[in-house]
């Protein structure tokens, strides 16, 4: 086993030196802030809003992600060098190209190019232009016509996805009629979604293993990440609601160097080519989700930014310098920057507060951490945390990112497991079976 190791050089008083603000507030963003806490180039880290397990590792600061006004003024008070926008709301919204605006150097893609997340039935259309291999599928804005076209092609299950965003939830997979017409009703006519429902997609249901692979890309160059599996379904055996995630493991098996190969040819150099055509260059990260069918890997979902959890098994990996990268995907000139990975395998396993993804309870006082937040045998992300009075409180539906790194993946496994073992808060919840798909496919 190989813990993961944070050698946090912050200093301060050169010229090449950066302060980096980073924009959200959860597992990925505290990933990113120890990743960025690396770099010898990086003299202050701030975060908005943060959380409590950030806050010891970047000055925090109660702006929400959200606010575009508050979130450049911050920035000017603070005379930051860098914003890493990490949330999909704020780069949809726009949030980079006013921060560009302001003279800041931006890691996230315009709102022009965010788009291949925020509206599902653009990116569903590019594909379609580009002949970029997806799911078969049909546009709809009445309830009345998408159910007739569901009862037509009678074939289940079926995919029904609303068009906006919908904090990673607006994807109903209906098992029969009766559970495809609710998901239309209430999408579109409950608002379930809000006004992200307003459009649907609906979608054929393609089987297959799924990979989650992100990217680094400037526009031109596409420099891909250790793939990864998430683990989407609340309860073992991939059972109960769907989550945000309850954990991943890296890389993920079923993603061979052929497959790898036939991706960059036949969807990622196509898609970032795509965007160019239409005027929406995209630079920075871009998350490919991915169903590997019979017939060829096929693009799932398009994300703009890193996913989470994926990006808790994928940054710990990460040798290159996080901030070298961020300057290349700016100034364009990734295709120079050699990408170096460590050797292995990373797993996190979510630590969920009782009730998720429904209603759930929080300020529950979290006992085993250091008074860093932190594990001595595993690295630990803080989801939905809060620090007062020098103790953890739970403070969202998932609370924890218990990650861990291996020669092997069980290696990997058992060490975030055994380090789990050391966390406690009222009605916590994790699952017990992360990774087992992928130890069964290495088996295979």
């Amino acid at each position: 086993m190989r813990p993961l190791t944070y050698h946090h050089t912050l200093a301060s008083g050169k010229d090449d030196l950066m302060k980096v603000l980073v924009v959200g507030g959860g597992g990925r963003e505290h990933a990113i802030v120890m990743k960025l806490a690396e770099s010898p180039k990086v003299t202050a880290l701030h975060c908005a809003p943060g959380n409590g397990g950030i806050a010891q590792y970047a000055q925090c600061h109660a702006v929400k992600a959200t606010d575009l006004d508050g979130i450049r003024k911050l920035a000017k008070e603070l005379a930051v060098d860098w914003v890493f926008v990490a949330p999909d709301d704020p780069l949809v919204m726009g949030l980079a190209d006013l921060l560009r605006e302001d003279g800041f150097r931006v890691f996230g893609p315009s709102k022009a190019a965010a788009i291949i997340e925020g509206s599902k039935v653009f990116s569903k259309q590019l594909m379609q232009q580009y002949g970029i291999p997806t799911a078969a599928y049909a546009v709809f804005t009445e309830p009345d016509a998408a159910i007739a076209y569901i009862q037509k092609q009678n074939t289940y299950p079926t995919v029904i996805k609303a068009d906006g965003l919908a904090l990673g939830k607006g994807v109903i997979l209906a098992e029969n009629e009766q559970e495809a017409v609710e998901a239309v009703r209430s999408m579109m006519e409950d608002k379930i979604f809000g006004e992200s429902g307003s459009r649907l997609v609906v979608e054929e249901f393609l089987t297959g293993p799924e990979v989650s692979v992100l990217v680094f890309t400037d526009g031109v160059t596409v420099a891909p990440m250790i793939s990864s599996m998430d683990h989407k379904r609340a309860l073992d055996g991939d059972q109960g609601k769907n989550t945000g995630g309850m954990g991943t493991v890296s890389p993920n098996p079923y993603y061979t160097e052929e497959i790898a190969k036939e991706c960059m040819e036949t969807i990622f150099l196509p898609t970032i080519r795509a965007m160019a055509a239409e005027n929406r260059s995209f630079r920075g990260c871009l998350y490919f989700g991915l169903m590997l069918t019979p017939n060829g890997p096929k693009v799932i979902e398009y994300n703009c930014r890193f996913g989470d959890p994926e990006t808790q098994v994928v940054l710990p990996m990460l040798e290159t310098d996080l901030l070298d990268i961020m300057e290349a995907v700016e100034n364009q000139t990734l295709a120079e920057l050699p990408m170096q990975w460590k050797a292995g395998a990373c797993a996190c396993v979510i630590a969920a507060s009782g009730g998720y993804p429904g209603s759930y309870a929080s300020g529950k006082e979290i006992t085993g951490l250091n008074a860093k937040g932190q594990l001595n045998n595993a690295a630990v992300y803080h989801a939905g945390t809060k620090r007062e009075d020098g103790k953890f409180y739970t403070a969202g539906g998932r609370v924890l990112g218990v990650t861990a790194t291996g020669d092997t993946l069980p290696q990997a496994l058992d060490a975030a497991y055994a380090a789990m073992g050391d966390v406690q808060f009222e009605a916590m919840h994790y699952r017990k079976d992360i990774g087992q798909r992928a130890l069964a496919a290495k088996q295979s």
